[in-house]
């Protein structure tokens, strides 16, 4: 029912995370689809750190800049190739089936692109193996984020959000930090990151397993309008997203601070690869090399679970736009005070920071799109955002690549990633006020209704759907409309 109208209305107290935590569980389906994006992400992890330790620390091959910057692309790039096809596809056919089909898809070329791995070629065999592989978990990601609505109701999407977001990048970590150990015990040759890497098959058994219990048709789309040819329908998924993500200028504003984010962080990458493989040592407990890497895992890991806890109550209190504020200032000064000294310790906290500041903008973007788009286009949304966050990374990384040393000692780099997070701050700013200005209507002060989605911030269970688009203009949020 509607929230009571009037100033005197009393303020709901926001939920407690374990009261949200319970609250979510008793969605019939939300269960099932948080295990699907726990074991997906779970082989993600397990899958490219696999690879990752394959091309960085191998004994057998030197990494150099350009190197690692190959081996980053051939990990984003699927996505930013299939990404505008597959939100076109997740918007046309039942999600469910999609998930099952590309869960057994992934598991399949996994294993051969082990056995890629163990028969000892590299060069275009091992990167078509990686990338084709990687896509499709990229395909199953946007299909678990398209279909969350249809099993959580809205007032609880931004927790929603919170807890399997965050909790998958959760599993991702885990997942690198097995391939991680197992590489430790089984040792740095090819071949034993060929049998690492087969285990990353034990996810895509474990999607397959969970999906094909999903009621088909309960995860949507609700309508299905595409053209009749699928071509066509496929190859306007790119543009039909943008013009869905262009009328939702809270969406807009989100993507350009996700996407400064994804430069800055893409250039911080490929310093601290290269620091932990040539210019690092250990400092007492703290360990340099690929053991190192591991540490820098478990510390963004622990950013993500802290942004889990911090991003509702914040955006409860500041509005979605207000945290976006805060973490990309919160980033910029990180990298100045923790970046530029490049020791381990330093380093280390560094990248706490960042993986909290990349995961609470990453919540406040997915919620918008979630609030803000139509689900008969929020497939191709999610698609299109995450070509273009994977693109910004690939180009971040490729021209960190031609300026930094071999050692990945680099001032400069960090100081400009710290800048991008500025910039991106500015232009967040300029992308609401210009939203708002769009959508205000001529000759009058009160916003179009679609506008009160943009200043939602993190409803309590109290709120109704219907009642969120009630917001009077005197309270929080209104400001960001």
């Amino acid at each position: 029912m509607p929230v009571a109208p009037g100033p005197t209305a009393p303020a709901s107290r926001a939920p407690r995370p374990i009261s949200r935590l319970r609250e979510l569980l008793t969605h019939a389906g939300f269960g099932k689809l948080l295990s699907v994006r726990l074991a997906a992400q779970w082989g993600d992890g397990v899958f490219q750190a696999a690879l990752g330790g394959l091309v960085l620390f191998s004994p057998e091959r030197e990494a150099d800049p350009v190197m690692v910057a190959l081996g980053l692309a051939t990990v984003l790039l699927p996505y930013s190739i299939v990404g505008p096809f597959a939100g076109a596809l997740l918007d046309r056919w039942d999600r469910k089936r999609v998930l099952v089909v590309a869960g057994a898809l992934r598991g399949v070329l996994t294993l051969l692109t082990a056995l890629v791995v163990l028969a000892g070629i590299t060069g275009p065999p091992l990167y078509l193996g990686a990338l084709a592989t990687i896509g499709v978990s990229r395909f199953i990601q946007a299909g678990l984020s398209a279909a969350l609505p249809h099993v959580v109701a809205d007032e609880h999407l931004v927790g929603a959000n919170s807890l399997v977001t965050t909790s998958g990048a959760v599993a991702a970590a885990i997942g690198a930090g097995c391939a991680i150990g197992l590489r430790g015990l089984l040792g740095p040759q090819d071949t034993d990151a060929a049998w690492t890497t087969m285990l990353a098959a034990v996810g895509s058994v474990l999607i397959v397993a969970v999906a094909a219990t999903i009621a088909r048709g309960s995860l949507g789309p609700d309508e299905r309008r595409e053209a009749a040819q699928a071509v066509r329908a496929v190859a306007s998924g790119l543009v039909d997203g943008a013009r869905a993500a262009k009328e939702a200028p809270g969406v807009v504003a989100a993507f350009c601070a996700v996407a400064a984010h994804r430069l800055a962080f893409g250039v911080t990458t490929l310093v601290v690869l290269l620091l932990m493989r040539y210019a690092l040592t250990d400092v007492g407990p703290l360990k340099a090399g690929i053991a190192g890497l591991g540490e820098v895992v478990v510390a963004v890991a622990a950013g993500l679970g802290v942004a889990a806890v911090i991003t509702p109550w914040l955006t409860a209190r500041v509005g979605r736009p207000g945290t976006v504020r805060i973490m990309l200032v919160l980033a910029a000064a990180a990298l100045l005070c923790l970046g530029l000294p490049m020791t381990l310790p330093s380093i280390l906290a560094g990248s706490f920071v960042l993986g909290l500041v990349g995961q609470a903008i990453k919540l406040c973007s997915d919620a918008a799109v979630q609030l803000e788009v139509g689900d008969a286009v929020r497939g191709r949304v999610f698609s299109l955002s995450d070509t273009t966050f994977n693109v910004t990374y690939v180009l971040a990384v490729a021209g960190a690549a031609l300026l930094a040393p071999p050692d990945g000692r680099s001032p400069l780099l960090l100081s400009l990633a710290a800048g991008l997070y500025l910039l991106g701050l500015v232009i967040h700013e300029w992308a609401l006020r210009t939203g708002a200005q769009e959508r205000r209507p001529q000759g009058g002060t009160q916003p179009t209704a679609p506008s009160a989605t943009v200043a939602s911030t993190a409803p309590s269970a109290s709120v109704s759907t219907s009642s969120t688009s009630h917001r009077a203009d005197g309270e929080p949020g209104a400001e960001d409309r």
